[in-house]
């Protein structure tokens, strides 16, 4: 009987490995990469919402100003408490305290609305960012422009986590290899810690306030720019761009994927149970079955286990971890599926995912 139940998963294992090394995008390749490169002339504002961002502030306004693309930029204040106004001033950004937040916005987005409301003139692109991303090149803004003029109306990079910490090395490549097997290229899809947006195509889709309850804000800006015809670029960068907000343990991670999981699964608790039984056969299920006694199953699972760390591998290699941890990858997702659940849990407990003070996604929720 469990050789019944163990051969139909380890078939559904190694099948599903096969389909993701072939039929997605080579996701796993990381090959869509935004190059150094002299964009046309174009006008940049930079709008960042902040809230308690004392430790970065100054580090991303000051990479900013770097740049050879020029770039008029605007801290929009999220009702900071610590320093975070007076860093942003002190490198030369012009900050912007948003005003009572209005029903039905959720608090970055109402910042990067208010942010977006006091640029000035009428620049060629917006470049919404975060208060902890650095732009190490100073080329790095005129590449996107250069994307954007091969005909994109919104360029988004992954940027790069920090990966210092043993939690970062274990745990972080496989937040990215997860992200880009979700959205392959081609999809449209964006990181929000980096997104150039077309002026005239942000109000064309109405603005920020078409997406203003999205918690994953940056994915559902992009589904609004191709459901209007825009085209959408998402990749990793060349000249790097980098995060330089860390998670020293693993329950930061944890915290982290919690906050949002179970909004973009829809709040719905078919797709989370959906969502556990895939991952058990993509990446548990190979472990278990090479150790289940039986030669077919244990060969089935040998094989997805190893097709798995082989698709693992230029992810591992480029956030230079430890080779050893694509081997961890079943571990590493038994991890973030336990997080996801905990995201749920925290929604129907009327919780949500808490951020600096703020529940952002509690069921109970009423804006």
């Amino acid at each position: 009987m469990s050789h019944l139940i163990l051969l139909p998963a380890g078939i559904a294992s190694v099948a599903i490995w096969t389909f993701l090394a072939l039929f997605r995008g080579e996701f796993w390749r990381l090959k869509n990469r935004l190059l150094p490169s002299a964009g046309p002339p174009a006008t940049v504002a930079a709008v960042i919402p902040a809230r308690d961002e004392e430790e970065f502030i100054a580090k991303a306004v000051r990479s900013l100003r770097s740049q050879t693309a020029p770039i008029q930029i605007v801290v929009a204040d999220d009702e900071s408490t610590d320093r975070t106004v007076a860093c942003a001033s002190a490198e030369g950004a012009r900050v912007v305290r948003t005003g009572r937040r209005p029903s039905g916005w959720k608090g970055k987005l109402w910042a990067v609305s208010e942010g977006i409301r006091t640029v000035e003139g009428s620049p060629d692109f917006l470049l919404l960012t975060d208060a902890d991303i650095e732009y190490e090149s100073r080329e790095v803004v005129a590449s996107l422009i250069a994307k954007a003029a091969e005909g994109f109306d919104l360029v988004s990079v992954m940027v790069r986590l920090r990966c210092d910490t043993w939690a970062e090395k274990l745990l972080i490549p496989a937040f990215v290899f997860f992200f880009f097997k979700l959205y392959p290229p081609g999809s449209p899809a964006a990181a929000g810690g980096c997104m150039l947006i077309r002026r005239e195509t942000l109000e064309r889709i109405g603005g920020i306030g078409s997406i203003r309850t999205a918690l994953i804000d940056d994915c559902a800006i992009a589904a609004r720019v191709a459901a209007c015809g825009g085209r959408v670029w998402l990749g990793v960068s060349v000249p790097e761009i980098r995060s330089a907000r860390g998670y020293a343990r693993a329950s930061q991670i944890r915290a982290m994927i919690a906050r949002s999981a179970f909004a973009q699964l829809r709040h719905s608790a078919l797709l989370l149970a959906g969502t556990v039984i895939g991952m058990f056969l993509t990446y548990m299920a190979p472990p278990l079955l090479l150790f289940s006694g039986n030669a077919l199953t244990g060969a089935l699972g040998a094989t997805a286990w190893i097709l798995s760390a082989v698709l693992f591998l230029p992810t591992v290699r480029e956030y230079a971890a430890p080779w050893w941890t694509i081997f961890c990858l079943p571990g590493i997702a038994g991890f973030y599926l336990v997080s996801t659940v905990e995201s749920a849990v925290r929604y129907w407990t009327g919780r949500g995912g808490l951020w600096k003070g703020r529940h952002q996604d509690p069921k109970t929720e009423t804006i």
